[in-house]
């Protein structure tokens, strides 16, 4: 059995596990179920694992020869047009020598496109190109929908809730890998 889960080592299923519901516990061979911060880290783990293996296929929405890591970076191009590569390596936590690859094959597709920083000309600015986002947008529609979908059945505030509670756990991450703990 693995630490605080009660499942075993070669337990790989992606479906639903008895302890994943709302107010649900998993309970280990002792009989008490996980901490708090277990739980969070099982769930983050499963929905870390769920995105990377549907992350291929939102890529290729995108663009066929799209690589699965981009489509992040699309997205965060889209919400805030002009960023630096810079940037977007401080944000995903990346090396700028990762970006500025996965850049370079995004303007080679025809997804974005690069101009001189007006601020400081040896830096460059990054935008979406008209094809890009008409590209971006189709494939956020299409993982929209999958989410409403998936949780139709959800009220809209516990929806609202879990994105604002994402929201946080995102930007605490964050902090707390910046302050150097």
């Amino acid at each position: 059995m693995l630490p605080s889960t009660g499942r075993s080592s070669t337990d790989t299923s992606e479906g639903p596990v008895p302890g994943s519901g709302a107010g649900d516990e998993v309970v280990g061979d002792s009989g008490v179920g996980p901490g708090p911060f277990e739980g969070l880290e099982r769930e983050i783990r499963l929905l870390i694992r769920r995105a990377q293996s549907s992350g291929a296929s939102i890529a290729r929405r995108v663009h066929p020869e799209l690589d699965a890591s981009a489509y992040p970076i699309l997205a965060h191009i889209a919400e805030r047009p002009g960023a630096r590569g810079s940037d977007l390596a401080t944000f995903f936590g990346v090396g700028r020598a990762t970006v500025s690859r996965q850049l370079s094959r995004l303007a080679e597709l025809g997804l974005v496109e690069r101009t001189v920083d007006p601020e400081d000309s040896r830096g460059q600015r990054i935008t979406l190109t008209p094809d890009g986002a008409a590209r971006f947008d189709q494939a956020r529609t299409s993982r929209v929908a999958m989410l409403e979908g998936a949780l139709a059945t959800w009220e809209t505030e516990d929806v609202a809730q879990l994105a604002r509670l994402l929201g946080r756990y995102s930007a605490d991450i964050v902090a707390w890998k910046q302050s150097g703990r």
